[in-house]
């Protein structure tokens, strides 16, 4: 099992691949290096402040997703509480930026894109992560929010 990783190691890894994919017009190197970024802003669910995460994106069927994989450790990490909380969001592309919805996967769509995700990122895989603990990866779908 994939202990959680240390907040403060993990807030100074994020910052600098946002600060990175800022500088760089979302283009990121290391082990992010080929990948499509996006940072997403949620709302922090107990402080009510912005929360950025850098996330790789996936997309598949003209739709944007993300997976909660946090590196296979046994808890989801922070954002997911967050939407989960308040599904309304901020994403930041290469492309450009706007607000978005976040949807859950229900179990069935989930399990229909996985071999997709997997095929697309093989270093970022859903198997990879859920390999690695006995928690049910969520994976959510961003759509535009047109309000």
């Amino acid at each position: 099992m994939v202990q959680k990783p240390d907040p403060e190691t993990l807030k100074a890894m994020n910052a600098n691949i946002t600060d990175e994919f800022r500088a760089n017009a979302g283009k990121v190197g290391g082990r992010f290096e080929g990948n499509e970024l996006l940072l997403l802003t949620t709302t922090g669910a107990k402080s009510g402040n912005p929360r950025v995460a850098p996330l790789v994106a996936f997309r598949i069927d003209d739709r944007l997703l993300i997976v909660a994989g946090y590196g296979g450790a046994d808890v989801n990490p922070a954002w997911v509480h967050n939407l989960r909380a308040n599904p309304r969001a901020h994403v930041e592309l290469a492309t450009g930026s706007f607000d978005v919805v976040a949807r859950e996967l229900d179990p069935a769509e989930r399990e229909a894109v996985i071999p997709r995700i997997n095929a697309t990122t093989p270093a970022f895989a859903y198997a990879n992560y859920q390999s690695k603990t006995t928690r049910t990866i969520p994976i959510f779908e961003l759509q535009a929010d047109d309000a």
